[in-house]
């Protein structure tokens, strides 16, 4: 019996070591991904479930009709990585092999493919922002609304859902820091704005926040552009303070608990 218990011992000492042994190989490679080497597709399994809803996001938004091809862009961050959709892959070919991420100063810290060209506006948003996801697109009535005002008109109530009227932001190359500027200043006390003759940014705390976002910025947006079709008549607009009344009504909507 005391030989039994000496063995158990001895088991239990070497399973204790290889396990601390494993950890130990753990720690060195997160330290080295951490230093700067793309960890090539080893994400840890919080971001593969984050790159996962990604895929679904960027997908969902060929399917709905808000981008044509690998036009737009999705990101999520996951503590101090982005995970970003990479550029000029079509997202109905990405797997979790593609997984491609980036730290807030935009190093790539996971995987290899080139993320997207938008890479400066995604990280405007986290830097300045409590924000975790970030969908952009191309979306058609939305684009049109861009050439056309300076401000989404308050067609709709749901304005107050992106924290009022939507600003369109000045045009400038897509990729630059300019536009990210740019951006910037039509997102103060937004949670979504246009982008000139290029598209829209929406950002929220999860992907679906900033995808439902998009969606209902779209669905404003073409809103407008038929009410402003009709011959003969101006449709009418919500005033400031009947928005600001939404936006009180909004903050106890949904379910509680």
């Amino acid at each position: 019996m005391a030989e039994q218990r000496d063995d158990e011992r001895r088991t239990a000492d070497v399973q204790r070591r290889t396990a601390d042994a494993r950890g130990s190989a753990a720690d060195v490679r997160d330290s080295a991904a951490g230093a700067g080497e793309p960890r090539r597709g080893t994400a840890r399994r919080e971001e593969a479930r984050a790159w996962d809803d990604l895929v679904t996001t960027a997908r969902r938004t060929v399917s709905d009709g808000l981008v044509v091809g690998t036009s737009g862009n999705v990101s999520v961050r996951v503590g101090d990585t982005v995970l970003v959709t990479p550029s000029g892959v079509p997202y109905d070919r990405l797997t979790p092999d593609d997984v491609t991420g980036v730290d807030l100063d935009g190093r790539q810290v996971l995987g290899t493919l080139v993320p997207t060209s938008e890479l400066p506006m995604h990280l405007a948003v986290y830097r300045t922002t409590g924000a975790l996801a970030v969908v952009h697109t191309h979306a058609v009535h939305a684009t049109a609304v861009s050439t056309l005002v300076t401000e989404l008109p308050l067609i709709h109530y749901m304005a107050a859902a992106l924290g009022g009227p939507v600003r369109v932001a000045p045009y400038a190359p897509y990729g630059s820091d300019e536009l990210a500027e740019n951006m910037l200043h039509a997102l103060t006390g937004r949670s979504g704005c246009l982008l000139q003759n290029h598209g829209t940014l929406t950002h929220g705390s999860t992907l679906a926040q900033a995808y439902d976002r998009t969606a209902q910025l779209e669905w404003m947006c073409r809103l407008w552009l038929t009410a402003s079709s009709v011959p003969g008549l101006t449709p009418s607009l919500l005033s400031r303070e009947q928005l600001t009344e939404v936006e009180e009504r909004l903050r106890g909507y949904g379910q509680r608990g």
